[in-house]
Order: structure tokens, then sequence, then C-alpha cells
């Protein structure tokens, strides 16, 4: 009791203890890269390579020679379609060799070589 007289006439006050507030439904975002093989046998096949890519982290390695043999016109929509939303999303788009596509996010860079000798995608 003398001590709390002396602790109120010397005007110190017990601090309180914090507490912070935790919510453990919160999801958890993704924050490592993830590199992601897919293949391209029809267009609908599309629709899974853009949810990947519209996640954020997903660098996509596409591989298109089913399409190519089977139908050229429907490559050219689903590669269109890709590009826009490459394009949309800010990120990069190539091609290395004749049957692969490459599609990364914003934060990361295809290197595209100056010379003629690459089959690269054709940017518009």
């Amino acid at each position: 009791m003398v001590f709390d007289k002396i602790r109120k006439a010397l005007g110190s006050k017990e601090e309180e203890p914090e507490y912070i507030e935790i919510d453990l439904g919160k999801e958890v975002k993704k924050s490592k890269v993830m590199v992601h093989p897919f293949i391209l046998k029809s267009f609908e096949d599309v629709n899974p390579i853009l949810n990947a890519l519209r996640e954020g982290y997903t660098i996509a390695v596409i591989d298109i020679k089913p399409l190519k043999s089977k139908d050229i016109i429907e490559l050219k929509r689903a590669i269109s379609k890709i590009k826009k939303t490459a394009d949309a999303l800010e990120g990069n788009i190539a091609g290395f060799g004749e049957n692969i596509i490459i599609v990364t996010p914003q934060f990361a860079d295809i290197h595209k070589s100056k010379s003629g000798s690459s089959n690269l995608v054709k940017e518009e």
C-alpha cells in the first residue's frame, strides 16, 4: 500500500500489456514463383493457363505442338488470347524454338536477342 501511494505521487502508471489480434482464418498469399508447364491440345486449354497467369506468381511454359499439328487457326486464336492477357497483366510472352511459348508475370523479363535468328512471338 505504501508503494502504491508513492507511485501515485510520482505519477508512474503501470502499463497494460499490449495484445495483437491474429486472424487465423486469413489466407496466406503465395510469394514463390511457380514455373508451370502446360500443353495446348485445344483452344479450351487456354483457360487454366490464363487463370494461373492471373494469380501473378506463375511463369507458364506452354507446349503448342499438339494444337499446332491439329489446327493452326485455333493455335493463333489461343496465342492471341494468351498475349492479350499477358499484355493486360504487363507480363512478357516469347516463343522458344518452334513449339514452346514462355509467358511471365510483370516482375520477370524474357531476354530477347536482337539478332533475327530467334523465333520470338511477334510483338504488335
